[in-house]
């Protein structure tokens, strides 16, 4: 499995959280956020990014705003009240399955049953 299929199954709660801690953001910042917060070994691409945006601004979680900066139009996004309720649900649920993903791949693990 490679590190953008896990990035993928990841990629809502890595959104939320980058809003939850930024604020507002546009889609080259986040990816280029985690781009530089994991030392390069994570890449998003715009093709998964902008369908998951999508998908969490229908949900009601997320907000948009356009502004033309530098004589170009940019979306920001930000969770709405609703986002950030989620986002709390979101990352907790994920730390949980990473918890797990590092008990089973564990090496020094033995199987107590």
């Amino acid at each position: 499995m490679s590190s953008s299929q896990i990035i993928k199954g990841s990629l809502i709660a890595i959104i939320m959280k980058l809003l939850e801690e930024n604020g507002r953001m546009y889609g080259y910042e986040m990816t280029k956020a985690v781009r530089d917060n994991s030392g390069g070994r994570m890449n998003i691409t715009e093709a998964a990014l902008y369908p998951a945006l999508h998908k969490l601004e229908a949900e009601g979680l997320l907000a948009t705003e356009t502004e033309k900066v530098d004589g170009r139009m940019r979306k920001y996004y930000s969770l709405t009240r609703k986002g950030k309720t989620e986002t709390k649900k979101e990352v907790s649920a994920m730390q949980e399955a990473l918890e797990a993903l590092k008990l089973l791949l564990d090496p020094k693990m033995t199987y107590h049953g």
